[in-house]
This record gives structure tokens, sequence and C-alpha cells, in this order.
């Protein structure tokens, strides 16, 4: 772990064995590239089924995956001192982001939702810091905060300065998620990382089926292949697979750190809203990408 990680208050329990912050790095980076492909699924799904279907199913999916995957290598119960925090993820990642974005795509293009949230590492970095009690270096927090103002300033460039009701949508997704991403890093120091989420979709199972139904009889459905394909997609990798390799780099190279590689995200979701979408690219995407690489840099190489 780094240096920086141990200085925490809060004493591990069972803690797993640290890993190389290469590796953790790596990880993190692959948990990335798996979310980066997230709003294109979700603009996949909503083609054959409406939101809150989509959202239902999708938990659904996932947990009947997390739960086999459980079952098989035969996990306990967590620890009662861990379960609070699991349900502080559930909420986050299962259920409240998840919703709050497949509604703000109704309205909006991957291409700008993937920009607004990538003020994400910037939340998450801060809510890792007021609930770990993690200090971070000034270059550290230079490069977050220049990183999340120019993913900002791109977002009121593409609005022409008028805030819609999706970007409200994904400003309280990215608040809900980054609590989620905070608790669960702080939880897999000490649990494997795929177990962190399993047992979080596991937990969000209850609402997740009751809205599946619920929604199923009053929205349509079409199952296209296309919808079909990006509903399998967000239920197995953004929702279960990607956190799985997310979680375990968060315990390799800390919270706020491996949060900071995010921002890369909402640049990956561009490439792919073009490639696979036929989306428009911002012309102001490139110097962005350029900005946002050299703020991921600055973060990487800050030390404690």
């Amino acid at each position: 772990m780094s240096g920086h990680d141990s200085a925490t208050t809060e004493p591990p329990i069972a803690p797993i064995a640290p890993i190389a912050a290469s590796r953790g790095t790596a990880l993190a980076a692959l948990g990335v590239l798996g979310f980066s492909l997230s709003f294109p699924g979700t603009a996949w799904s909503l083609a054959g089924f409406g939101p809150w279907t989509s959202t239902g199913l999708r938990g659904v999916i996932a947990a009947l995956l997390a739960g086999a995957a459980l079952a098989a290598a035969r996990v306990p119960l967590p620890a009662r001192q861990d379960r609070p925090g699991l349900l502080v993820v559930a909420g986050g990642c299962v259920l409240g982001f998840p919703l709050l974005t497949t509604l703000a795509l109704q309205t909006s293009s991957t291409a700008h939702s993937a920009i607004v949230i990538g003020v994400l590492p910037l939340a998450t970095a801060v809510v890792a810091t007021l609930r770990t009690r993690v200090r971070q270096p000034a270059p550290f927090w230079w490069g977050a905060v220049a990183g999340a103002a120019v993913v900002l300033a791109f977002t009121l460039l593409q609005s022409h300065g008028r805030p819609t009701l999706a970007d409200l949508y994904l400003l309280a997704a990215l608040l809900v998620c980054a609590a989620g991403y905070a608790e669960g890093g702080r939880l897999a120091r000490r649990m494997p990382g795929w177990q962190v989420i399993a047992w979080a979709v596991v937990a969000a199972l209850p609402v997740t089926a009751a809205t599946a139904v619920a929604a199923l009889a009053v929205e349509p459905v079409h199952p296209t292949a296309e919808a079909v394909a990006g509903l399998l997609y967000i239920a197995a990798v953004s929702q279960f697979g990607a956190f799985v390799v997310w979680y375990r780099g968060m315990a390799g190279i800390g919270v706020a750190r491996a949060g900071q590689l995010q921002l890369a995200q909402p640049l990956l979701t561009l490439v792919w809203s073009v490639l696979l979408l036929g989306e428009h690219l911002p012309p102001a995407a490139p110097p962005t990408a350029a900005a946002v690489l050299v703020c991921i840099a600055v973060t990487q190489r800050a030390r404690a």
C-alpha cells in the first residue's frame, strides 16, 4: 500500500495482502476501461427497455452473477461492522448511479453525460479524504481540482452555460457514486474487491427485483439484439465485473489516487460514443483530453 494510505486512523480488520503499486494501477485502469463503455451500453439498452426496467434488470442480473460467485467460493457473510459500508456501496453504485444516469441518458448524449461525470474523481477524492482522514499532498489536489475544472468547463461549453435537467440527474449521480466508490475502496483494503461489489449487488436485490417487476408492468419492452447486448453488458461488466478489478486496484494504490485515473473515463466514452453510436465528437474534445491527461500525470506523481 502507498504510504499515505497507512496514515488512516481507522484500523483495518483482517487486511488483505497488499499488491504492487504498478499492478494496482493496472487493475484500476482496467476497471475504468470497463466503466467507459457503460453509457453506450445503457444507451443500447434504452433502445428496447424503459429506464426503470433497465435499471431493475441490470441489478437483478448482476445479483444473480454475484450470488453464484459467492456461493461457489463459499464466502461467509460479511462482518457486522462492514455491513453499513456495503449498504452505502449498494445505495450509491447499484441503485442511485445506474438509475440517475439512465434517466439522464433519455435526453442527453453519451458524450455530454460522460464529461459531466468527469468530476467524479474529485468528488471521490473529497469523500474518501473525509471518510478515512487520509491526507493528500498539495500537488495531488492541484491536479484533481484542475482536472475537475477542465471537464466542468467542457460541460458548460457544450450546454451553452445552462445546465439541463439531465445535468442535474448526472450531478446527483456522481455524488452518490462518489460515496459508494470511497466506501467500497475502504472496504476493499480488508476484503477482496469482488466480494465488496458482490455483497452490494446482492444486498440491493430486493429493491432491484421489485423495481424490475413494477417497471415491466408499465414500461414497453422491445428486446432487440442491441438492447439485450447493452443490458447484459451493463449488468455483467458495468455493475459487477469492472468493479471487481476497480476495487482491487483501489486497495493497492489508495481510494483517492485510483479515483484520479477515472479522469480518463469520459474521454474513452467519447471515443466509444463516436465509434459505436455514431455521435459527433465535440471540437473541444482533443484539447480537453490533453489537459485531463496532464492532470492525471500530476496526481499520479504526487507523493505524500
